[in-house]
């Protein structure tokens, strides 16, 4: 019993200097090359990047692209299309597409198929709250933030674009 235990003594101790990692030897440095000196080239000037749109620009040109005009389909009335996101995203604002159109229209409440109105973009502030007013909104007749309104409106407000 003795020998197998001095046996398997000498046999991990013969595997572990065996299996020992040698160390590596260094890598010769690479032969130094002459550093030859150039001038370094003049700085070219970095184009200096177009200056980005504000948030009220870029409101405003989303606000330039929303449709003038609007046409009625069978079933809509004045306060579904004021709803529209593209027209005003307000319902009260209803009276406003009303007054621009009071050559088309004879009653508010009746409104025909194929007819085309006009959506006025341009307007004060006094004349949406007239106009929620007329049509019924809650006191102060502010419209709602997320009403699609000019950017002056939005400025007058205080709102953020």
């Amino acid at each position: 019993m003795k020998r197998y235990l001095l046996l398997a003594i000498l046999l991990l101790a013969i595997v572990s200097f065996g299996c020992a990692k040698k160390p590596a030897a260094p890598e010769p440095e690479p032969p130094k090359q002459e550093a030859k000196v150039e001038p370094a080239p003049a700085p070219k000037p970095e184009p200096t990047a177009p200056p980005q749109p504000t948030a009220r620009e870029i409101y405003e040109q989303n606000y330039s692209m929303l449709p003038t005009t609007h046409t009625v389909v069978k079933g809509e009335c004045l306060w579904w299309i004021a709803e529209y996101r593209q027209v005003y995203n307000d319902p009260f604002m209803w009276p406003l597409i009303y007054k621009a159109n009071r050559d088309k229209i004879n009653n508010p409440d009746l409104i025909y198929p194929g007819q085309v109105f006009q959506v006025p973009r341009s307007y004060q502030l006094s004349e949406v709250k007239e106009s929620r007013q007329q049509a019924g909104a809650p006191k102060p007749y502010l419209p709602p933030q997320a009403a699609t309104l000019p950017a002056d409106i939005r400025a007058e407000l205080g709102w953020s674009f």
